[in-house]
């Protein structure tokens, strides 16, 4: 791997979006001990991240955007052809059919890494960017796939889209997380007063809508402080609510303050993409976790081993309530989660799967 060359045409800012730090970012000094060479090229500037995803700022978003095509289509035509592998993450560009894929997979016959962790070809644009949503493209998933030389997809629903769609070499790359240098603290539970934590993004707030009733009812019985971590503060309908506005700096010690993490999700075919990340960084920290059923969430949470998995809102009274009055079980399912996720969702024990896709 001495000498070789990955440019990576990447989304966002660096230090960013989820995914893209965790799918990416993190995972660069795997590289570096490999001797892979690579160059970030984010499309989106940190100016414009500072308001993509707020209401108004039209003129700024169309700037920011406009810019983010020049810079990417100077790097395609001059740069590209430097490089032995060209890694992109989710998309070339945000909207608009993938030339750019076409042209580094068909003119300059460049091999293709294509990275994803969402089911990104089912239109799901926040009520923010409505009208990015006429440009989205998202059939462009598909022919990104079919002109890739290797795919790494975040689970087997995502894995089996690529299948239909390219004969490249599939990889199933769950999101990881540090188990050694960041996520490497372990939850005591030793609070008198019970926080129920979720974490995760504006976009994902609406999910809390399906279990405040739960919260509501259990309230009536348990004194608890329900914690939401995310990049915008919700309105919640709720006594004892507390809000952290998501801080990279601050994120681990942000995630201790919770004793039982939550993901409600629906049933639909966009939440069978979705990869259990508020799951997995929620069990690396010994952080026992309730969560519905759906999708990769019925492979990460083990019921009753690690936490629980639950249908109806009974389930998640009960099992919410069992987990709030017994100390004991929440640190035995917050152990029995951190041992899962070092051996299956930690950078540890995905290092070979990733490290495969540049050969």
């Amino acid at each position: 791997m001495d000498n070789m060359k990955v440019l990576f045409l990447l989304p966002y800012p660096t230090g960013r979006a989820p995914s893209q730090r965790f799918r990416v970012e993190q995972l660069l000094p795997l590289l570096d001990n490999a001797g892979i060479n690579y160059t970030l090229q984010p499309f989106i500037s940190r100016a414009t991240w500072n308001v993509l995803y707020n209401g108004g700022a039209t003129f700024k978003k169309i700037i920011g955007v406009l810019n983010g095509y020049v810079k990417r289509v100077v790097v395609v035509l001059f740069e590209a052809k430097k490089y032995d592998y060209i890694f992109i993450h989710r998309e070339a560009a945000p909207i608009g059919p993938p030339i750019i894929e076409w042209y580094v997979a068909k003119i300059l016959k460049k091999n293709i890494i294509y990275d994803f962790d969402d089911a990104i070809w089912i239109p799901n644009t926040s009520t923010q960017n409505m009208i990015a949503n006429a440009f989205k493209a998202f059939w462009k998933v598909a022919y990104i796939c079919k002109w890739s030389k290797s795919i790494l997809a975040g689970n087997n629903y995502l894995c089996e889209f690529a299948r239909k769609n390219s004969p490249a070499n599939i990889v199933r790359m769950p999101t990881v997380v540090d188990t050694v240098n960041r996520y490497n603290i372990l939850k005591q539970h030793h609070n008198d007063k019970i926080v129920i934590g979720w974490t995760g993004s504006h976009s994902t707030l609406k999910y809390l809508d399906l279990i405040i009733p739960v919260l509501q009812k259990l309230q009536q019985e348990v004194d608890f402080t329900f914690l939401v971590i995310a990049d915008k503060k919700p309105e919640l309908s709720l006594n004892n609510v507390e809000f952290l506005p998501w801080n990279a700096t601050t994120e681990i010690q942000d995630l201790l303050h919770i004793d039982i993490g939550v993901m409600p999700l629906v049933q639909d075919l966009w939440s069978e993409g979705k990869c259990g990340f508020k799951l997995i960084q929620y069990l690396a920290l010994g952080i026992p976790a309730v969560a519905d059923p759906v999708g990769v969430n019925k492979e990460i949470v083990e019921n009753g081993i690690n936490g629980y998995l639950c249908i109806t809102q009974v389930e998640w009274f009960e099992s919410l309530k069992k987990l709030i009055i017994d100390r004991d079980l929440r640190r035995r399912c917050g152990q029995n989660g951190r041992d899962k996720i070092i051996k299956s969702y930690s950078i540890t024990s995905n290092a070979d799967a990733f490290l495969s896709v540049f050969k």
